[in-house]
């Protein structure tokens, strides 16, 4: 059955990839069909923290949903294996009818391709002297393959040159030598002859009469002995083709992946000589062949779009997928459908909070990992319901996924946010300067930094660290004034930690640090105006 993919938008972010997994666990409950979560990015350091916490692995990554190779719903399967000759391959391709058919050997590992090409070429060459080949090939296959009887069996294996042997014996008997073969009709005389030269075997065509002197010297001499009922010119043919299937094999046979584009699979298709090509797997064995026939049918891969709406957002190649239904909580985009979708845009915090919904809808208890990954969902994208954009829904759901989980929301969101912060593995000094605007107020330079944590715990754990650090960065820098703002998003504040002249940061008010700032959340909007008022009022006076 095919795949539907549920999957969020590009930079995944906790939201989407929570919504993207419990969404698919929800479907795969609900309703008949294959549907997996997938993401279209990386996953970030926060989100990371999520999946750990909840025992779930990732979602597979897919960076494009143009229809693969592995989307087309037939491959021919048809393959010979390598042991077997030439002959018995375009039997095989006979019986199957197909203009090609792939060689494999005992462990199913593709090695070349065998053409209706190529076994034209094998007949049709610019060196008509050459001898007719015969084997590698075994005395039975030999004869079954000739429809032959065997009358004496001196050699299990066979391999020399052919000769049909018309007129002109003593012509034949020049060419032929211990490891060849001879081919005559109804000539006892000349039967004799040729057996008393040694060959390795001789076929009697046309079921001619074979005497039982003939019998009698093959068995002294050690020739094998065949008898047929085809003519002298078939028992050639197929002679010709007696070899391994080697010998015929084309080695230059286009190969293709699964996940390899349709897009690309058509062109090389169209390109190949042989106007096919094999599909393997990792391992190199072979999985099916494409013709041109593969693409007449109309393929696309099946998605279901989560916290996003927009093509600008979406995996690449989405405009070629089938778009089955979209759930959102973000403002209306741009992608189209061909036909009616289900869709459902709500206005709350999370993405996850309507997946939450839906689960309650349809009546089922999401498992214990799939609860505390949708409150992880819900959490971040709210930043723990204290973002403008929580609803009453959202504190709903987080309360019924507590119920599950027995997880404290408030302590979870901290620690959560703090990973997506991103300070553990981060120096100080990098930190200081990672978010850093630079000032001039009054003749002054002045640098404010902030550093986004999830608590308290950052800034009074290293409280002497900080003030350190700053002093030292001022000192290098040259400001007359260094701001350090460790907001607190989940508490609301921020604590303030400044490096300068003491008058001015007695002044300021700065003096016991670190200054907590209650509802200051945004430097731009919340601290840098009353700040810069004041500061022009003290250096003035």
């Amino acid at each position: 059955m095919p795949i539907t993919y549920v999957i969020g938008h590009r930079q995944p972010d906790t939201d989407s990839i929570a919504s993207a997994i419990a969404y698919a666990s929800l479907l795969n409950q609900i309703q008949p069909g294959d549907f997996m979560a997938a993401r279209c990015g990386d996953i970030n350091k926060e989100t990371d923290y999520a999946l750990n916490y909840s025992n779930i692995p990732a979602p597979v990554l897919i960076e494009n949903v143009e229809p693969s190779v592995g989307d087309i719903p037939f491959l021919y399967k048809q393959k010979a294996p390598s042991h077997i000759t030439a002959i018995d391959v375009a039997s095989l391709m006979e019986e199957y009818d197909v203009r090609n058919i792939p060689i494999v050997d005992d462990d199913d590992k593709f090695l070349g391709l065998v053409s209706e090409h190529g076994l034209a070429r094998s007949y049709v060459s610019p060196h008509a002297s050459l001898p007719l080949k015969v084997g590698p090939i075994q005395l039975e296959a030999l004869a079954r393959i000739l429809q032959a009887e065997i009358i004496n069996s001196s050699h299990k294996i066979i391999e020399g040159n052919g000769s049909i042997v018309i007129d002109a014996l003593h012509i034949s008997l020049e060419r032929l030598g211990n490891n060849d073969v001879a081919i005559i009709g109804d000539n006892e005389p000349a039967q004799i002859a040729l057996i008393a030269e040694g060959i390795c075997a001789l076929i009697i065509a046309e079921g001619a009469h074979l005497g039982e002197r003939v019998r009698e010297e093959a068995k002294k001499s050690g020739v094998s002995l065949l008898k047929t009922h085809l003519d002298a010119f078939s028992v050639g043919r197929i002679l010709h083709l007696s070899g391994p299937v080697e010998t015929i094999m084309a080695t230059d046979a286009d190969t293709l992946h699964k996940d390899d584009l349709l897009s690309t699979a058509a062109i090389i298709v169209s390109n190949s000589p042989y106007r096919t090509a094999c599909v393997i797997d990792e391992d190199e064995r072979f999985v099916g062949m494409l013709s041109r026939n593969s693409f007449l049918e109309d393929v696309h891969k099946s998605v279901i779009l989560v916290d996003h709406n927009e093509y600008t957002q979406a995996v690449e190649g989405i405009e070629t997928a089938e778009i089955v239904e979209i759930i959102d909580h973000h403002r209306l985009g741009t992608v189209a459908t061909l036909l009616p979708i289900r869709f459902r845009n709500e206005p709350v915090g999370s993405t996850s909070t309507i997946i939450t919904q839906r689960y309650r809808e349809e009546m089922v208890t999401p498992t214990t990992d799939v609860a505390k990954l949708l409150m992880a969902g819900i959490l971040s994208d709210t930043l723990v319901l204290k973002m403008s954009t929580t609803t009453d829904h959202d504190k709903e759901a987080v309360n019924y996924l507590k119920d599950i989980t027995g997880i404290d929301p408030e302590e979870f969101g901290s620690n959560l946010i703090n990973k997506g912060m991103n300070l553990e593995d981060v120096s100080f000094d990098e930190l200081l300067i990672r978010d850093l605007k630079e000032y001039t107020l009054q003749n002054k330079n002045i640098s404010i930094s902030q550093i986004m944590t999830g608590s308290r715990e950052f800034a009074n754990e290293n409280r002497d660290l900080i003030i350190k650090s700053l002093n030292l960065f001022i000192s290098e820098k040259g400001y007359d004034l260094s701001i350090l703002l460790v907001t607190d998003v989940v508490g609301q504040a921020s604590l303030l930690f400044a490096s300068g002249d003491t008058n001015l940061i007695n002044a300021l008010g700065y003096s016991d640090q670190p200054v907590i700032m209650t509802g200051v959340m945004s430097r731009k909007k919340d601290f840098f105006p009353g700040f810069g008022k004041r500061f022009r009022q003290i250096v003035q006076t």
